[in-house]
């Protein structure tokens, strides 16, 4: 076997590549790249080099994923902090972070569908692990592979009478923090009617706990363990949001927040039922942190993200730096840089102050501060914003493919056969960070490239209105099926 951390951990199929026993490799792995010397942290050494964090979200034998990790780290001589209950991501980084841990591991697979499972892998700083990081826990799995060597393994209950194996609660803490980033007496003085859905997923009760004592109703609905996600992929999208948009439709909220399997990423449905995807919430957010609370920084977006963040940007005078497709990129730049706010299309995003991480529950409650303070509904907030720095049109297609394709073939292929057009659109100006990405005279753009997690092709594009989005949609279609 062979493993590769994708844009964001090692995922495989449960019972297929995803086993108690490649886990347990893959920890060993991790444990060994995690106590060399070339495993330095960026930013301030860890308090203490020999503990790491283990969470776990609400999938299939994720906790007793979890359980054997951490015995693996205390074979290898961690003391390892193993939360009791299924978590967040964020929470479980912030913990990392918080505790002074050197390293983390998080059982999940995310936004994935339900047979998935996988492992994300986290750094002292309280963000995903670095591309080199990531690159020597696969070294590591190699080198043990050719040397047959197992990995060590510490019983359970033996590890937690001698402390090697200690259970915690992350979760008050990572709230304290988070209500330092939120303001809940801007909540609490125009109290909403909440409906928040978390897919089944490890942010199940976040929201609500935060909220209470603000005043807001706060409704939630697939928000029991389910860990086959009722079928779903746990993913915060229009396409799966079917019982948020029944709620809102019921009357029971002006407002609906869902956050994706391990509540990293969010989504929203307005008033009217219409899904607000994340484009529209970063820019939202970038509006709101500028304009009502005065902050200035360097704003991070990645390749398939919206212009519209350009355009604000440009209102205020902001820099702005575009990444390759995944949060580690723009964690990065939060640990190089007085980021004001970073995101990606997908929904994860993060501000300044909060760990370099996607965090689903912290969008979802600054987004509802939002339409405190503007004494607006999400809808209205929205058209404005369209009014400003609109209109924007978005789509993604999944091409799903027979077997992995080389990302550089792709993008040598699309590169060289670049179009001067595509329909009356004029191609400005074609860019290879991520895949390719052809950007028009009307800041209309196709980016296409491969999914860093699955055997998918993703094409992407945005326009300024809806014949030239699906102008643009086809075309990327047809090259990327050409190859």
């Amino acid at each position: 076997m062979t493993i590769h951390f994708g844009t964001d951990g090692w995922r495989g199929v449960i019972g297929d590549t995803f086993t108690f026993h490649n886990l347990r490799m893959v920890s060993q792995a991790i444990a060994d790249a995690v106590a060399s010397e070339d495993w330095v942290p960026r930013g301030q050494p860890p308090a203490d080099p020999r503990r790491m964090v283990v969470g776990f979200d609400t999938r299939f034998l994720s906790d007793r994923f979890a359980v054997e990790a951490a015995r693996v780290l205390a074979g290898n001589d961690f003391t390892v902090s193993l939360t009791s209950a299924d978590v967040p991501t964020p929470t479980a980084s912030f913990a990392v972070r918080q505790l002074g841990a050197i390293a983390g591991i998080m059982i999940t697979a995310s936004h994935n569908a339900p047979r998935y499972n996988g492992v994300k892998l986290k750094a002292g700083y309280g963000g995903s692990a670095a591309r080199e990081q990531c690159k020597q826990v696969e070294l590591c799995f190699q080198d043990n592979e050719a040397r047959a060597r197992g990995p060590n393994l510490m019983d359970y209950e033996q590890a937690k009478r001698s402390g090697q194996i200690e259970r915690f609660n992350p979760t008050a803490a990572y709230h304290d923090h988070l209500r330092t980033l939120i303001d809940l007496n801007v909540i609490a003085d125009h109290p909403q009617h909440v409906v928040v859905d978390s897919m089944y997923g490890s942010g199940r009760g976040q929201i609500k706990g935060i909220l209470q004592g603000t005043g807001c109703e706060v409704i939630e609905v697939r928000g029991e363990m389910n860990p086959g996600f009722g079928g779903i992929h746990p993913e915060p999208i229009a396409r799966y949001l079917g019982a948020l948009v029944g709620a809102i439709a019921a009357g029971h909220g002006q407002l609906g927040l869902a956050t994706d399997g391990d509540a990293d990423r969010i989504g929203a449905i307005d008033g009217r039922g219409q899904f607000v995807d994340p484009h529209r919430i970063m820019a939202l957010a970038l509006q709101y942190l500028v304009e009502q609370r005065g902050w200035r920084g360097t704003v991070v977006k990645t390749v398939s993200t919206t212009q519209m963040i350009n355009r604000l940007a440009e209102k205020y005078s902001l820099p702005v730096i575009e990444t390759p497709v995944g949060f580690d990129h723009i964690a990065n730049r939060m640990l190089q840089d007085e980021v004001l706010i970073g995101g990606e299309e997908s929904g994860g995003m993060s501000i300044h102050g909060h760990i370099p991480e996607g965090d689903g529950i912290l969008m979802g409650l600054l987004l509802l501060e939002m339409v405190a303070a503007s004494e607006a509904p999400l809808e209205e907030l929205v058209d404005r914003l369209l009014a400003e720095v609109g209109p924007s049109h978005y789509s993604r297609l999944d091409l799903r493919l027979a077997s992995p394709v080389s990302k550089q073939l792709i993008a040598d292929r699309l590169r060289d056969g670049a179009p001067s057009s595509i329909g009356s659109l004029r191609v400005r100006q074609v860019s290879d960070q991520d895949g390719i990405k052809y950007v028009m005279d009307d800041d209309s753009w196709l980016l296409i490239r491969p999914s860093g997690t699955e055997p998918v092709l993703r094409v992407y594009a945005e326009a300024r209105e809806p014949r030239a989005l699906e102008l643009l949609i086809s075309h990327g279609r047809q090259v990327a099926q050409a190859g």
